[in-house]
């Protein structure tokens, strides 16, 4: 039987012999077929028969040939193993596999270390079964190594590419965490350009819409005030009417009489014509010179200012002493007369009230708290007057609450509110002009109410006489001065509080809105002034009254009288200061040099301070 024959498989092993294997790879791969073949075989165990030679192979040395094929693997001895050298020699011939002895030459040339020396025996003789299977070994042990190293190699290449695809893929998750972060930037500036546009848009809508809401408030009241200046004029239109047609019928009633007497008494016609024509002429001069002299004051003030003539208030032909309630007063005629008109409206419009009140058990604090409250929260802001301007309007025309009863609590609230030093004049001033150009009656009804807190705004000035008055006490409580605890305040006090209430006076004078009238205008105070250097006298009130004054309206009044606002200056210093210097009153010499200060620095080309109101909290615009 030749080789081929010889390699028949053998439970699918089939033998390969490989000369070229080391030991090491020879002893290893056989410690692992007798294991295999240990743990698997169980009906014809096979063995393997160890050796204890060790073969010395020498370099160049043949060995001798026999008539078998000859295999040979030399066994060691390694120093981690106590296992048996093993050697497997299979030889074949025909059927049989035989090892033959060695034939190692003893040459001196030989290379080999002598603890390689060949040994008397290199295996035992084995059998052919036995010889088939170390080929079948052999060869298994070449397949499963083959695949091991595959397999070695085949993890090695995926071990190399997982690391190639894992740097890879961490370039790119770091190239695409860059890229994210330059789009987050970029997407985090578009948004907070986006946000800065929307807040400049808001704002700009929030602007104009209160514009829009200014300009509507505004036209509403222009077109609020024409029509009730429409409403007023055709009130006086047909007052006048009914004036001259009641004056028509008496007229001819009075024609009628006159004619039914004449014909009854034709014989007294003479005298009793005579008499009645007399009479008539003489209530007419009385009337003609009452009114001459009620105006009097006024067409002289004018005609003086005007030819620079120097007044005199001591002189007895431009003061008037007047006899009220037992009083002395020194004031114009013509300013007691219009004082007293505004007290009866007000007296009438408070009788009234009390009527309805008596006869009434319906509570208004609410109203009261309303307009008490609104007051309060006036501010020298242009939208902030207008609002409160039309919130007291509202309450006026409210119909649970009659407009007189909301009235007289307004004007005593207001008056109360000017006593203060810190109350804002030219802001209360644009509330009641805003006011009363819807109401107008109202104006009047606060003059009074501010005539009975503080007489120097008529002006007029009470006399202090011992004859009419006990003590100077009694004096200082007729002309204003307060009680608490029974006790008076002091001048001082006095004098701040008059001169708060003068400061809104002036205000209100000099305040002038476009398209709304001032019922009490600058020509009011013009008047004021001309009616004061005339006739009252020069002390500690009333300089300090004509010092509050200017400071307020003095401005206002040398834009429009110019020149002969600077004559009424020269008065001022050239008479009324000098008069007040020669009483030689120590507390009346700050409020002199105040006033000379006033008139030399030419203090009345500045902008009283608060005049213009502000737009908003912020900035503050001109009133035109």
């Amino acid at each position: 039987m030749n080789l081929r024959l010889a390699s028949q498989r053998l439970d699918d092993i089939a033998p390969d012999p490989e000369p070229d294997w080391s030991f090491d790879a020879l002893v290893s791969e056989l410690n692992a077929l007798e294991n295999k073949l240990d743990a698997t075989s169980s009906t014809q165990p096979l063995h393997i028969h160890k050796t204890t030679s060790r073969l010395n192979l020498s370099h160049g040395k043949e060995i001798e040939k026999s008539k078998r094929f000859v295999l040979r693997a030399p066994e060691y001895e390694t120093e981690s193993e106590d296992e048996d050298d093993k050697a497997l020699v299979v030889a074949s011939t025909g059927k049989h596999f035989t090892c033959d002895d060695l034939y190692l030459s003893d040459s001196d040339d030989s290379d080999v270390d002598p603890a390689f020396e060949v040994q008397p025996y290199l295996m035992n003789k084995v059998g052919e079964v036995e010889g088939a299977l170390i080929e079948l070994t052999h060869e298994h042990q070449l397949r499963v190594t083959d695949e091991v190293r595959n397999k070695i190699s085949a993890l090695e290449t995926a071990l190399l590419n997982e690391s190639q695809n894992s740097l890879s893929s961490l370039l790119r998750v770091e190239k695409y965490k860059e890229t994210r972060q330059e789009l987050d930037k970029k997407f985090d500036t578009q948004y907070q350009r986006q946000i800065a546009e929307a807040l400049d848009n808001h704002l700009t809508a929030v602007q104009r819409d209160r514009e829009l809401r200014s300009q509507i408030e505004e036209r509403k009241i222009r077109n609020d005030a024409a029509y009730e200046e429409a409403k007023r004029k055709v009130a006086l239109q047909e007052e006048k009417q009914q004036q001259e047609k009641a004056k028509a019928e008496a007229e001819a009633k009075h024609k009628a009489e006159e004619v039914k007497q004449a014909a009854l008494e034709a014989e007294r016609k003479a005298a009793t014509e005579a008499k009645t024509k007399a009479a008539m002429e003489a209530e007419k001069r009385t009337a003609a010179e009452a009114e001459r002299r009620a105006e009097k004051d006024l067409v002289e003030n004018s005609k003086m200012v005007t030819s620079g003539v120097t007044l005199n208030t001591t002189s007895s032909l431009l003061n008037t002493e007047a006899k009220e309630s037992g009083y002395v007063y020194r004031a114009a005629a013509s300013a007691l007369n219009i004082e007293h008109g505004r007290l009866q409206k007000l007296k009438e419009l408070c009788d009234r009230n009390q009527a309805v009140r008596s006869s009434s058990n319906q509570d208004y604090t609410r109203h009261e708290s309303h307009i008490s409250r609104n007051i309060r929260q006036i501010r020298g802001i242009r939208d902030n007057v207008r609002s409160k301007a039309s919130e007291i309007i509202k309450i006026f025309n409210d119909r649970q609450c009659p407009q007189t009863f909301s009235v007289e609590i307004f004007v005593k609230k207001v008056v109360s509110s000017c006593s203060s030093p810190a109350s804002a004049p030219f802001a209360i001033a644009y509330v009641i002009v805003l006011i009363t150009s819807q109401v107008p009656y109202v104006m009047d009804i606060f003059l009074a109410e501010l005539h009975k807190a503080c007489l120097y705004t008529v002006p007029k000035h009470m006399v202090y006489k011992k004859t009419i008055f006990q003590s100077q006490e009694a004096y200082f409580r007729s002309i204003g001065y307060r009680e608490e605890d029974e006790k008076l305040e002091s001048t001082e006090d006095y004098l701040k509080r008059l001169e708060s209430y003068m400061k809104v006076y002036g205000a209100l004078v000099q305040t002038e809105i476009p398209n709304i009238q001032n019922l009490h205008g600058l020509q009011e105070g013009w008047a004021w002034l001309a009616r004061f250097l005339n006739s009252l006298p020069a002390n500690q009130y009333t300089a300090v009254s004509l010092n509050a004054f200017l400071q307020v309206a003095g401005y206002a009044l040398f834009r429009r009288y110019k020149s002969q606002f600077l004559k009424m200056l020269n008065i001022v210093s050239n008479n009324f200061l000098v008069d007040l210097k020669s009483r030689n009153v120590p507390e009346s010499t700050k409020i002199v040099a105040n006033i000379q200060a006033y008139i030399e620095d030419k203090m009345f080309l500045q902008v009283p301070e608060g005049k213009n109101l502000q737009s908003n909290t912020l900035s503050s615009a001109k009133e035109p």
